[in-house]
């Protein structure tokens, strides 16, 4: 396997439990940099590892390797590891036990964290960001509650947790998903608010993790219409001027799936890819579309983007922590037990 010269623009997924041959293939192009896991790749840790290791093996540098691990209703590998709670039931102790629910969340990050590393898994796309309004039907439980004030606080126990453990975060989903009532997985939400409402709220809690070291940051497939024409993710303005310049976060920014239904606004496969690097994402994510992701690739096959190295190396795991001799999983698993229903 020759090596490529640097990581590339392009986090894919892969079928099943074990590398195919033209799973490595794909892999190996110098475009794709990253890898992203969903259930259908588990069936328990052993087999977990083998499968990153295959992965970490197809070049060099390696390809980031990724996984939605939030808890509750979006945790993809589950038996073997920890039950995580869902981000709302922190919010739900947090109104009797401001500092156990901080504890709780920590543990909930470290586990994540040490799980994950263990298994050779790079980062999970978490902490979830959102301030849930009550409305949204793909937010609801995922979000850390409806207080900006509370998200940032805990969002921010979590995502100390997590590093302390060795993972970064990806904070999710900028600059807020949680006033819509359309899943963007099925079609595109339009969000009416003025930009001084998000900015009271919504946009709390990126700014609130971005100055305690946030490593990277997904944007929303969501039109903010009263602000901007374009959703989130594909938007210079929103990107650029407000996330690298207002806030000044110069961490990755990871767009969101292109094969989701609000990603169409963007046009062909090849044309949403190149639309959102050109608005300022760092990798295009594609999943469940293989025919699709072979379009992003080769649409992106000529890109070079200098700061991606540096700001790619922040997202590898750090020396996964040794989970069965750290005292550490025992307190974790006792804070959790603090929450409600725990």
């Amino acid at each position: 396997m020759t090596p490529t010269a640097g990581i590339g623009p392009v986090m894919l997924d892969i079928a099943g439990v074990e590398l195919t041959n033209d799973d490595r293939e794909l892999i190996a192009h110098p475009a794709v940099g990253g890898v992203i896991l969903f259930t259908r790749n588990y069936s328990d840790p052993g087999q977990l590892a083998a499968l990153t290791s295959a992965i970490a093996a197809v070049k060099s540098p390696r390809p980031l390797i990724a996984v939605d691990q939030e808890g509750g209703r979006v945790q993809r590998f589950r038996e073997g590891f920890t039950r995580l709670p869902p981000p709302q039931r922190f919010a739900e102790l947090y109104g009797r036990d401001a500092d156990a629910a901080r504890r709780a969340a920590s543990a909930a990050g470290w586990l994540t964290a040490t799980e994950l590393g263990a298994v050779g898994v790079d980062f999970s796309f978490a902490p979830v960001l959102d301030v849930e309004r009550g409305r949204s039907r793909v937010i609801g439980d995922r979000a850390f509650g409806r207080d900006a004030a509370v998200v940032c606080e805990l969002a921010a126990a979590w995502l100390g947790g997590a590093n302390a453990a060795g993972m970064s975060g990806c904070g999710k989903h900028f600059p807020g998903h949680g006033a819509v009532e359309a899943d963007s997985h099925l079609e595109l939400p339009v969000d009416t608010r003025a930009l001084a409402e998000l900015e009271r709220t919504d946009l709390a809690p990126f700014q609130y993790l971005i100055r305690r070291g946030l490593a990277a940051i997904m944007p929303a497939h969501v039109v903010y219409s009263v602000i901007d024409p374009h959703p989130a993710g594909f938007s210079p303005f929103w990107l650029g001027e407000v996330l690298r310049g207002r806030l000044r976060f110069d961490g990755m920014i990871f767009s969101d799936d292109l094969d989701m239904a609000a990603a169409a606004a963007g046009g062909g496969f090849g044309e949403r890819a190149t639309a959102a690097l050109r608005a300022g994402c760092d990798m295009a994510v594609i999943c469940n579309n293989r025919p699709g992701a072979i379009e992003v690739v080769q649409a992106l096959s000529g890109h070079h983007e200098p700061r991606l190295a540096v700001r790619s190396a922040r997202m590898y795991r750090a020396t996964a922590v040794d989970i069965d001799q750290s005292r550490g999983r025992e307190e974790a698993l006792a804070a959790l037990a603090a929450l409600p229903g725990g």
